[in-house]
């Protein structure tokens, strides 16, 4: 039976990872880091390690530079080979945007920016890097300066391997995204908002969405934290949870999005991408205030249905077209 590329791929990822796990003693994630960083540098750069392993590893590096591979095959590979890490260790925290929801908003920052086809994009809890490298693909024609930050040096560290291998230019921070941040205000900010609370309450107490007692929801400053960090103008994109607006601190939040952003649309994504409906997601897509920049005549408002449904998804398009060709044009 033939393979696809991208199994190919993960064969390659997923057994090389497992024999540096062995051999370093650590978890999965670090050693698909490692192998990963092999990969790119062409080298194996562990020196603790048995000849016969290195020989091992040689052996599907070699075969693997035999063929070509994209970057969107390298992209879900990789992406592959991350969740099967996750799940070995199981880290509620650190959940994958699904591959359809990044190529959709693919589709929307190209409807919401029109003719500029470079721009700046930050993505404040990166993780791996997923979404925005599937962004990047999915946007061929642009030239995208992108950013991202994230607490996990293990999650970044898989970011900055991803990024290299599919050959996308990506500055990496690691760091709390809540604490000050030495990136220049971006055209674009797309984010997956880390939903819970926040610990550090003397650090949220500079945020206006501060709770009036004990700790303040992240994904309030994450959204305050990514519209300070918008230019005038600028677009904002958030998988939100569909309770967003209906938590004790909604109306805080809401008077702060009508004082410096004009919400553009709310897309609630099919229950069916999720465990169950409590975890069910929607996005939102803002617009950072500006000058001489008025707010759309109506939001967009969209319930969709499964990705997969062409017939369905294409009578949406056609909606959301002529929302663009009404609100837009203004």
């Amino acid at each position: 039976m033939i393979q696809t590329p991208v199994e190919v791929l993960f064969q390659t990822f997923n057994e090389t990872t497992r024999l540096l796990v062995n051999e370093l003693e650590c978890t999965y994630l670090e050693a698909l880091a490692e192998t990963g960083e092999n990969i790119f540098q062409d080298d194996i750069r562990q020196e603790n390690i048995s000849e016969m392993t290195k020989k091992r590893l040689e052996k599907y590096y070699r075969d693997l530079v035999k063929m070509n591979y994209s970057a969107e095959d390298i992209r879900k590979a990789f992406q592959l080979a991350c969740l099967k890490g996750m799940r070995e260790n199981v880290q509620p925290n650190h959940q994958m945007t699904p591959d359809s929801i990044g190529i959709f908003l693919s589709y929307l920052i190209n409807k919401f920016i029109g003719a500029k086809k470079t721009f700046t994009l930050l993505d404040p809890a990166i993780g791996t890097g997923n979404l925005v490298t599937t962004i990047m693909n999915y946007l061929p024609n642009h030239t995208i300066d992108a950013y991202g930050v994230d607490v996990d040096d293990v999650l970044i560290r898989l970011a900055y391997v991803s990024a290299n291998l599919q050959e996308h230019p990506l500055q990496l921070d690691c760091q709390d995204s809540l604490e000050p941040l030495f990136i220049d205000p971006v055209d674009v900010v797309v984010c997956d908002l880390p939903v819970g609370y926040y610990p550090n309450d003397i650090r949220a107490a500079e945020y206006e969405l501060k709770a009036a007692s004990g700790h303040s929801y992240a994904h309030h400053l994450f959204i305050e934290k990514s519209c300070l960090h918008t230019v005038d103008g600028g677009y904002l994109f958030f998988v939100i949870p569909n309770g967003l607006f209906e938590s004790p601190e909604a109306m805080k939040l809401h008077t702060y999005m009508k004082k410096h952003m004009h919400i553009q649309a709310l897309l609630q994504l099919p229950e069916s991408m999720f465990k169950n409906k409590q975890a069910a997601k929607s996005i939102l897509v803002l617009q950072k205030q500006k000058e001489g920049v008025k707010p759309p005549k109506e939001v967009l408002l969209v319930n969709l249905p499964s990705l997969s449904n062409k017939l369905q998804m294409e009578t949406i398009m056609a909606k959301i077209d002529i929302w663009f060709r009404e609100n837009k044009a203004r």
